[in-house]
């Protein structure tokens, strides 16, 4: 990242790096593109009454505000006010409704911009960054098949970005059905409460996720070890899932005499479908981990978070779920399903952990060389004639000695440059890599494959 960069948490790439970051981007739009996927962008402002849908993230949004404002701005509530997007979740779900009698559904869409949380900035957490959704959203209702779709798709997109210096992502998956069901049927009624709790457990760890159960859910120590036993279990296979949770089940005593058992029963009976699709298709790619809870509001369904191979310390870098109710249009309702990349903390681990960085700054395989400022027109004709071709070329800045020219296209590594012809003397181009030097036509000549184009590499 470029080091004069001097705000905490509002990355600047290097044209080298933004490189990587564009690769990514091409990469991911190109595989959803694959499965019928359609871009969007939705504005970046939206009301705050939006904004809190998410709940107890409202603390993070970035309010706005004019100048005339300055001073007077608390006289406004929040939810009349301006804020930038911190997700692309929210405004989805505004657009949507907005927009319903245009779009055909399942609406299935794909997104990359930029997002605001004023979060505390660390180690791969920013405060202005980069996401990639994917999302399908119903008219009324949405397939349970999309809870199983859309992880794998995510996992196709991910193993697209490993020549880019992305490690091996596998998607851990689990389902709110699932866990409220268990939780009711246990006698906890704070359900949100204990949900926000255990998706602390890779943060505070289980005896503190205990404590607090108690302190906090009015969870007695059988319920808080009950639920503490059900986010340690973790499955392959739906019928490894099913064994681990019918013998806890039958460790607490419940049944399906239970009212909530059948809840429970839903989001099993989901969670199989997601772990055994995923298993037939990708093995290994998707498994279930019951400690995955995904503590804000709307989720109603699955709910996905995606981790890299040997990366503990960056935590999830792709997650989402299903939500039923967060696009509603009076009684009307747009259920959803999708996950969604922060694709900046992950292009920020290719650059510096996988040491991916682009194999030249500028993308010009040629630097026309210029005699002097009057024969200027000769190499901007010669420039034309190579990008007509579809090399991509530049031409020199300034008409110096030779040397500088050539200083100039290697600091950019730029790796031919190309000498118009000049009394007497045929045109000729030079690899500066090589030292190769060669009469040349602008008609006919191609570079060497290896230098023909910008690209990736990794240390």
């Amino acid at each position: 990242m470029a080091k004069g960069a001097s705000l905490s948490g509002f990355p600047e790439w290097l044209p080298e790096e933004r490189f990587v970051e564009q690769q990514a981007m091409d990469t991911l739009r190109s595989v959803f593109s694959l499965h019928g996927f359609q871009g969007i962008e939705t504005r970046a402002v939206e009301l705050g009454s939006s904004l809190l849908k998410k709940g107890e993230t409202s603390k993070e949004i970035y309010l706005l505000s004019r100048l005339q404002e300055v001073g007077s701005e608390n006289d406004t509530p929040v939810e009349d006010r301006m804020g930038l997007h911190f997700d692309l979740t929210v405004p989805l779900s505004r657009y949507v409704v907005e927009h319903s009698g245009d779009l055909v559904f399942p609406f299935k869409r794909w997104q990359m911009q930029k997002v605001w949380r004023g979060e505390r900035p660390q180690e791969g957490r920013f405060r202005e960054f980069t996401q990639a959704d994917i999302d399908v959203v119903g008219n009324g209702q949405l397939p349970d098949h999309y809870e199983v779709e859309l992880p794998l798709i995510m996992v196709e997109a991910l193993e697209a970005l490993r020549p880019l210096g992305c490690p091996k992502a596998t998607v851990h998956a689990n389902n709110r059905k699932l866990s409220e069901g268990f939780y009711r049927a246990i006698g906890l009624t704070d359900i949100e409460g204990v949900l926000r709790t255990i998706d602390k457990i890779d943060k505070i760890g289980p005896d503190e996720v205990v404590r607090e159960l108690k302190e906090t859910c009015s969870a007695n120590d059988t319920q808080a070890q009950a639920c503490l036993a059900l986010a340690q279990i973790t499955a392959t296979s739906g019928r490894q899932l099913r064994e681990s949770f019918d013998q806890l089940c039958a460790s607490v005593e419940v049944t399906a005499a239970n009212e909530h058992y059948a809840l429970a029963m839903e989001g099993i009976a989901t969670l199989e479908k997601i772990v055994d699709g995923a298993a037939a298709i990708r093995p290994g790619a998707v498994i279930a981990d019951l400690k995955i809870a995904r503590g804000l509001d709307y989720y109603t369904g699955s709910v996905y978070e995606t981790f890299l191979d040997g990366a503990a310390s960056l935590g999830s870098i792709c997650s989402g779920g299903r939500y039923d109710n967060l696009a509603t249009q009076g009684s009307h309702t747009y259920p959803g399903v999708g996950l969604s990349i922060g694709l900046s903390r992950l292009v920020s681990h290719m650059l510096h952990v996988s040491g991916a960085h682009a194999n030249r700054q500028s993308p010009a395989s040629v630097l026309v060389a210029v005699w002097d400022e009057a024969h200027r027109a000769q190499s901007d004709a010669i420039a034309r004639a190579l990008r007509t071709r579809g090399i991509a070329t530049d031409v020199a800045p300034a008409a110096q000695k030779i040397g500088k020219q050539i200083r100039h296209a290697d600091r950019l590594g730029i790796p031919y440059v190309w000498f118009p012809a000049f009394e007497g003397q045929p045109e000729e181009v030079k690899n500066i890599v090589t030292g190769e030097q060669i009469e040349a036509d602008v008609a006919s000549w191609l570079p060497e494959e290896q230098y023909a184009t910008q690209h990736v590499v990794l240390d």
